[in-house]
């Protein structure tokens, strides 16, 4: 009788990576659709972006439709009405990719549902999105729902975060039920990295909606203080660097795996960066390349954030297989024995 093979988890507790039946590994074609998914998402958020920040948000006052009579832009509409309709079609190429997950993972739906689940919930995340951006347009661009608009965004951002990182398990990994690579004392961090980051964000989103950038300019401000409201986006910017600084020192101090500090590391940097762009713009009174750049940095900052808390929370984390891992540490030690 064939025995599987046993590897240890992170919380030293042996399990079974032979790969069982009906546990593929994703196909090179489905790992390339999650990443476009990924990429597409954070593209339509930065198209939106010079949507708003060139005035162009009733650039198509009508919604399906461009104008009452027309499906698309007309002349007369002139380039704002270019930049408006160039993002409504690039809703389509985003639909695509989500069809051509969706399609390509079918067949293999009953051995991995969890790809399946997230490529039909990410589908349905674009008429959603349709839908609410139609939503703005009929009220004019009010910056509350504008807001929503952009959340909505971030949380497909987060799932296509997650479909990647699914794509990427090997057969040995879908079987392993690893224990979570953060130990107990570095996963409230990592959950606060996530809230802190979220929270960054929202109230990122209700800054610009007090700001200057309306996406029209006749639409409606929410109101509320800019001034007040940056000192109040800041706070968890704060929390977040040192929930960061702790958590680099805690997985630099203790045998952590390499992963997770990798993850860490590019959160971190993308934090340093937005922060600076952040704090730049501010200073310049908000000039609308560097604000492209700071929802870009929106954008890769929840999927970093993402990134990190899937890493560290999961137990089924992309990277070196169990089996390989038993075996170097076998061939460490027996290299060392000979020494």
């Amino acid at each position: 009788m064939e025995l599987d093979s046993v590897s240890p988890t992170s919380a030293g507790t042996p399990v079974s990576s032979s790969p069982a039946p009906g546990t593929p590994a994703a196909r090179k074609t489905v790992r390339s659709l999650a990443v476009a998914s990924l990429a597409a998402n954070i593209a339509i958020v930065v198209t939106g972006g010079a949507v708003r920040l060139t005035a162009s948000g009733l650039g198509c006052p009508e919604w399906p439709l461009c104008t009452p009579d027309s499906l698309t832009t007309t002349p007369e509409m002139g380039l704002h009405g270019v930049i408006e309709f160039g993002n409504r079609m690039l809703t389509f190429v985003l639909a695509a990719i989500a069809f051509a997950m969706v399609f390509s993972v079918w067949k293999d739906r009953a051995a991995r549902p969890d790809l399946f689940r997230l490529s039909v919930i990410l589908l349905a995340g674009i008429p959603a999105q349709a839908l609410l951006g139609g939503i703005t347009v009929w009220t004019g661009l009010n910056p509350w729902i504008v807001g929503g608009h952009f959340i909505l965004s971030m949380v497909l951002i987060v799932l296509a975060t997650v479909l990647v990182n699914r794509a990427w398990l090997t057969p040995a990994q879908l079987v392993a039920m690893n224990g979570p690579l953060a130990g107990r004392t570095l996963r409230p961090l990592l959950g606060a990295l996530g809230v802190l980051s979220a929270l960054s964000v929202v109230l990122g989103v209700i800054v610009t909606g007090s700001g200057p950038h309306a996406g029209d300019h006749g639409a409606a401000r929410n109101g509320l203080s800019p001034d007040l409201m940056t000192r109040l986006h800041v706070v968890p910017v704060y929390l977040l660097v040192f929930a960061l600084i702790v958590s680099l020192y805690l997985v630099h101090r203790h045998t952590t795996d390499g992963r997770l500090r990798r993850s860490l590391l590019l959160l971190t940097a993308v934090v340093l960066i937005q922060a600076v762009i952040g704090y730049t713009q501010h200073f310049l009174h908000l000039p609308i390349i560097l604000v492209g750049l700071h929802m870009l940095g929106a954008s890769l900052l929840t999927a970093a954030a993402a990134h990190v808390v899937y890493t560290g929370f999961a137990r089924r984390v992309p990277g070196v297989d169990p089996v390989d891992a038993t075996s170097s540490e076998t061939v460490q030690s027996r290299s060392a024995g000979r020494r």
